[in-house]
């Protein structure tokens, strides 16, 4: 039996695509679930035009993050922290808190796309790396002051 999967399942294959399963193991396992449909003629065209505009989507999404590069080359981000005595941090510099002051600077970047190597509890300049996309990323360096 053929079926297309609605959602990527481990040990079957990704989203969209038709795999051959057992019939029982299809008809009352992934089926019922939700986890995939029969692959007939309809839903394969469907399937392949799902494809088709994901395929688009993902070239869209990977020219705009290739179009913030440059706004991020341009950026300079200081972020301001409450300090202690010998230039300690109270808490710790987030990546929530480095997409507040890329947001500030009109540079929309989600906070779970914002990789930090080493929790930042000092004053100083350090690097973050920014996933744009799955092939495109940037090396922010930015400036923790005292506020």
């Amino acid at each position: 039996m053929e079926v297309i999967l609605k959602t990527a399942y481990k040990t079957l294959g990704n989203k969209g695509d038709v795999v051959s399963v057992r019939a029982g193991y299809g008809r009352n396992y992934l089926i019922p679930e939700g986890l995939a449909v029969v692959a007939n003629a309809t839903n394969k065209k469907i399937a392949f035009e799902n494809a088709k505009q994901a395929a688009h989507k993902g070239l869209k999404l990977k020219a705009d993050a290739e179009a913030l590069l440059p706004l991020l080359t341009s950026v300079k981000v200081v972020i301001a922290a409450k300090v202690g005595e010998g230039g300690k941090i109270f808490g710790s510099i987030t990546p929530l808190q480095i997409a507040k002051a890329l947001k500030a600077k009109n540079i929309g970047v989600d906070h779970t796309k914002i990789n930090i190597e080493h929790p930042i509890k000092q004053i100083g300049n350090y690097q973050a790396v920014l996933i744009l996309h799955e092939t495109v990323s940037y090396t922010l360096t930015f400036n923790v002051v005292p506020a």
